[in-house]
Formats: C-alpha cells, structure tokens, sequence
C-alpha cells in the first residue's frame, strides 16, 4: 500500500524544484527581453507560468502542500488581475478537488476505521471519491438505514506529509510572497502546523461538528449535516447536495453571491456566540448554497474553541476606529498587545493604517471586490507605503492568531464574490461590543404644584 510518506522523497523534490523553475523562467525570460520583447509581457508570463505550476503542484500533492494552497487560494482575490486570470481555474479545483488515491488504500482504511465487515454498514458504496482534498478524501454512499452519506476517509501517513511539506513551503516564503503581495508566508504556514494534530483527528472533528449541528438545529439560514460515525481516520456524514461556493464565485447571479456571502458572514460570526467554536476553515470548498436559499456548512477540521465568546475587545476597538479616535485606538491595542512594549507609534498614522480596512463597516451597505482588496493589499505591502512602516510595527497575539486568519480568509471569499450586503448590522448584531449603546433618556419629572 502507497501511502504519503512513503513518497516524501519525491514530494521534497517536487517542492523544492518549484524555485528553480522560476529561476529557469526568470533566465529565460530575460533572454526574451534581450531578444526585444517588452519587459512587462515578459514579466506577466513568467509570473503566470510559475503560479500556473505552483498551485498545480500543491493540488496532485495533497498533504500540507494541498491544505497551504487552500488556505493560500482565498487570497486569489488580491492577485493583479492579469496574474490571477490565467490560474483562477487551478484555484477552483484546489478549493474542490485533487488527485485520488486508489481504491484498494481506501478500503484498507475504511477496515480499520469501521471493522472488516464495513461494506454490511452500507446500501451502497461509491469506490469514486466524490471529492478528493488535502488529508483525506470523500465517498458518497447509502447508509444502512437508507440515508445518503458522506464517508470521508484519511490518507495513510497524511500527518508527517503535512508537517514535511509545510516545512519546505516555508523555505519558499520569497517566492510565494511575489505572487500574493501582502500575504505573509511564514506565520500562515506556521499556524497550519500548529493545527495538524487537531485536523487529523476525525473524533474530535466529530465533536466539533456535533455541536454545531445541536447550536444551529432547525436554523432558516443554516444547515449543518449530522455525524453517524467519528472514528480516528473515517467519518461518517449526511449527505449534501447544493451549488459549491466556488461556483457560484465562478457564474452565479448576483443574487446568489449577495446571499451567500452575507451568510458566510453570518456564520461564522454566530458561531462562537451559538455553539462557543469558530469555524476556521472558510475556504469555498466547505460551503454549499441550497436551493431553499440555505448555506450548508461542511469540514470541521479547523474549528477554535471560544467558550466565552469573540474577545469583548474587538468590537469596542472597531467603534473607536470608525469614530476616528486615534488615541483611544492606540491604547486599545497597547493594552490587547497588538503594540508591543517599547514600540512608539504616532496615533494618527495608526488610525490613518486601520481606517481603510474598515470600509465595509464604515457605510450601511458596502460592495466587496478584487479591485477594493487589490488596492489594500498593495497599500500595506508597499515598501514605500507609511502603511508599510506601521504594519511591520504592530502584533498579532497568539489569541487573535486564528480569528485574525479567519476574517482575512472570509475578506478574501467576500471578494472573491463580489457580495454586496449591510455588514456592519451583521457584526452589531454578533460582535461583542460594537452595536452602539442605547441612549438612556430620563423621564420627564412631575412637577408638583405650589403649596397654597
């Protein structure tokens, strides 16, 4: 049986034959420029041809190669358009799909997950993954009871995989930052590790996704399909039908994308609220849209434990930036340890960073676009930029690491989707501390008459 480590050799060359691919491209790339073609066409084809073979790559490997390029894909939106178009489509199927593994080292595990009797539990029972991702891959199947299922089976030895590639795609950090400006390679990858033991564990993904289902049973907006079995590397799962929402990014009507996006908002800033977990993988593949105008909500590998909550800290923050009170930013986030002890910062020149990102929030309605997250995205990884110069100041704590990673991932789909919707209402609705206090008006006093 072939199973991920096994091929550890072959996947680090692969990996590590990405930067000299681009190297070879860039030399002969030049060659063309010295042959009198324009520089620019020359550049934008080198670019292409080397995202083109990257996010090729990340997808036939699986593993933490697969899962860096999912979770690296939502940030598409941020690519200049003449980069992003030759690839979005490889994009799209990293967000879906990727190679299988055969059916003979499925069945193997689906034995040792489920007994060597595991076809008896099944009607029926589809050798062809319906959906193949970075740790595991998908069957559908008929339950005993008749019940359409998901069986999601994990790749033998998916875990070293993950932690190996994750390591050599962190010595690619240069290269992956040129094609995504502002993305930081190192503690996005850093992160993922973090979480590899939690992601390969399908019981807990199985508690996980329990609890979401109990805190959002009967839900008009939301449907999250019910666990029927949660072993160590098979989980069991109603089925779901419905437009994945890397098609509806693709070709749906605006309709589709305002709905979808305002939803995708929705829940993941209720879940910490109804069900004390944060679903931290909001990467398309994971959503569908129904036909009754539901968002099914699938994977809980990646799900951050808030018991009490969102901090009480982010909503109170995001009022003072909208007011435009620099100096109560700045102590806000000295205080929460996003400026580090010793740091000097200007009030102004701080607000003057946070301000545009909150565009959405600022106005009742706001309309997200790859233009909007381009122009940020340039704006804070431009060297030259004064944003540039604070960015490198601030911190992220390790409490907000997770929260932070899943508001960009979700800025990303939002762009990606070009969702109009009143986002502001939603996060007064949800975040703690952000909806404006009432105003408390006094009654009016009785007066007395004078005494006779």
């Amino acid at each position: 049986m072939e199973d991920l480590p096994r091929r550890a050799a072959a996947r680090t060359v692969r990996l590590a034959g990405l930067p000299l691919g681009y190297a070879g491209r860039a030399t002969l790339g030049l060659g063309r420029r010295l042959g009198g073609r324009p520089a620019e066409i020359v550049a934008a084809e080198v670019q292409a041809r080397t995202a083109e073979q990257l996010f090729r790559v990340l997808g036939e490997l699986k593993g933490g190669a697969m899962k860096f390029g999912q979770a690296m894909s939502v940030f598409e939106a941020a690519m200049p358009e003449h980069l992003a178009g030759p690839y979005r489509e490889t994009l799209t199927r990293l967000q879906e799909s990727a190679p299988p593994l055969p059916a003979s080292t499925m069945h193997t595990v689906l034995a040792r997950g489920l007994g060597k009797d595991w076809r008896d539990r099944f009607l029926s029972f589809d050798d062809k993954p319906a959906a193949a991702a970075s740790i595991g891959q998908v069957h559908r199947a008929v339950w005993l009871d008749g019940r359409d299922v998901a069986v999601k089976v994990q790749y033998p030895g998916a875990g070293a995989a993950l932690i190996s590639d994750l390591t050599q795609i962190g010595r690619m950090s240069r290269l992956i930052g040129l094609l995504v400006p502002g993305l930081e390679v190192k503690p996005l990858v850093a992160e993922l590790k973090a979480r590899v033991a939690e992601e390969l564990d399908y019981e807990l993904e199985a508690s996980h996704q329990s609890a979401f289902a109990d805190a959002y049973d009967g839900d008009p907006d939301f449907l999250v399909p019910r666990v029927v079995v949660g072993g160590d590397d098979v989980l069991v799962s109603e089925w779901v039908d419905g437009l994945a929402l890397s098609r509806v990014i693709s070709a749906g009507t605006q309709e589709q994308r305002d709905r979808a996006g305002l939803l995708l908002t929705r829940f993941l800033f209720s879940g910490p609220e109804r069900a004390g977990l944060l679903h931290a993988d909001p990467h398309p593949g994971n959503f569908r849209l129904l036909d009754d105008g539901r968002l099914a909500v699938l994977d809980y590998g990646a799900v951050n434990r808030l018991p009490q909550g969102l901090p009480d800290s982010i909503g109170p923050l995001l009022r003072l930036t909208i007011a435009g009170d620099a100096d109560g930013v700045l102590d806000g986030l000295t205080e929460q340890g996003f400026v580090r002890s010793g740091i000097q910062l200007d009030a102004t020149a701080l607000l003057d960073y946070l301000a545009p990102i909150l565009e959405p929030v600022r106005a009742e309605s706001f309309q997200f676009s790859r233009g909007w997250l381009r122009s940020q995205a340039v704006r804070v990884a431009d060297p030259r930029s004064p944003a540039y110069t604070i960015g490198l100041q601030l911190n992220l704590p390790p409490d907000y690491l997770l929260i932070h990673r899943v508001t960009t991932g979700a800025i990303g789909v939002l762009c990606q989707l070009d969702a109009r919707a009143p986002w502001r209402a939603e996060l007064e609705r949800w975040l703690p501390g952000f909806a404006p206090k009432p105003v408390r008006r006094r009654a009016p006093r009785t007066r007395r008459p004078p005494p006779r």
